[in-house]
């Protein structure tokens, strides 16, 4: 089995949400400055191109130029795209863009044109191996209808295919059950609001949402976690937790970036077919960022 020289997925790692201008084109140099500002409010890298990053609606070329600005921003170390596709070949294709840009790892959905059987998953993580650069797994079942059960994460690690797993199924439990088949699996928090409780679990970092807007206060609320100092964990992450939860709803892309631009950072519109908050949601996002701003967290 191969091993990975480091494991630059570690800490916070934040799927950045993608500046768009009014006309739906993207703003790089926003998206480099976001990434900047990122690390500098304590985050220890980002995703590009995942869903957050609305990559299924970005031209090749637009995909590919996301990539390389946030190398350019903030070094390839710190740079972990997402590299799903429809097809393995393809997927291969953009690990290897993102080894060629720079970049110390990626994240890889399992198959996701169909419900994949575990011969295929394990195909699939085989071929975009073959670039030669570390891979996170992204289980999602709610979206992929493909679940990476701890069986499956740890055939696919024990073959050398992947080094860690961003866990989104909301299942804490799975957390334990992971640690004693494959205890060299990173586990990393996949959905903002289980946070805490994936912590206390032992994971390893944090692919995250909300730090779009709200990088400080998710970053001292990460440590706290992982430190184990739940009487400053839990007061944080009740406070976040109404804004939190939204990284789980389908409109989660809206929710972050209409939170970007109430903090003043730049999230703009969504691309079709995502369509804007109706009114209600609009309100609820604005309303407990406002909150979370009056108390300090912003």
């Amino acid at each position: 089995m191969t091993t990975a020289p480091n494991r630059p997925w570690r800490g916070v790692v934040v799927a950045t949400a993608l500046p768009l201008t009014d006309e739906l084109a993207v703003d790089y140099d926003k998206f480099a400055e976001h990434c900047a500002w990122l690390v500098e409010n304590g985050c220890d890298g980002v995703v590009p191109n995942g869903s957050l990053g609305e990559y299924q609606v970005l031209t090749p070329e637009e995909r590919a130029k996301v990539v390389e600005t946030a190398v350019a921003a903030i070094g390839g170390a710190r740079v972990m795209p997402g590299v799903a596709a429809y097809g393995s070949a393809e997927s291969r294709r953009w690990a290897e863009q993102a080894r060629d840009a720079g970049c110390a790892s990626v994240m890889l959905l399992p198959p996701n044109a169909y419900r994949a059987d575990e011969r295929s998953v394990l195909a699939h993580y085989a071929e975009v191996a073959k670039a030669g650069v570390p891979i996170v797994a992204y289980n999602n079942p709610i979206d992929t209808k493909v679940d990476l059960v701890p069986e499956l994460l740890a055939k696919l690690h024990g073959e050398g295919y992947i080094h860690a797993v961003k866990e989104f199924s909301g299942d804490v439990r799975r957390a334990y059950q992971l640690a004693e088949l494959a205890p060299e699996l990173d586990l990393l928090i996949g959905a903002d609001d289980v946070l805490l409780e994936l912590a206390l679990a032992g994971a390893k970092g944090w692919v995250a949402g909300y730090p779009n807007a709200l990088p400080a206060a998710s970053v001292e609320l990460y440590h706290a976690a992982v430190d184990g100092e739940l009487a400053t964990a839990k007061k944080l992450y009740e406070q976040l937790h109404p804004l939190l939860r939204w990284d789980s709803k389908v409109e989660f892309v809206q929710a972050i970036k209409l939170s970007m631009d109430i903090v003043g950072r730049h999230g703009g519109p969504v691309r079709p077919p995502r369509v804007p908050l109706l009114p209600e949601q609009e309100a609820a996002v604005r309303a407990a960022t406002e909150k979370a701003v009056a108390a300090g967290l912003a």
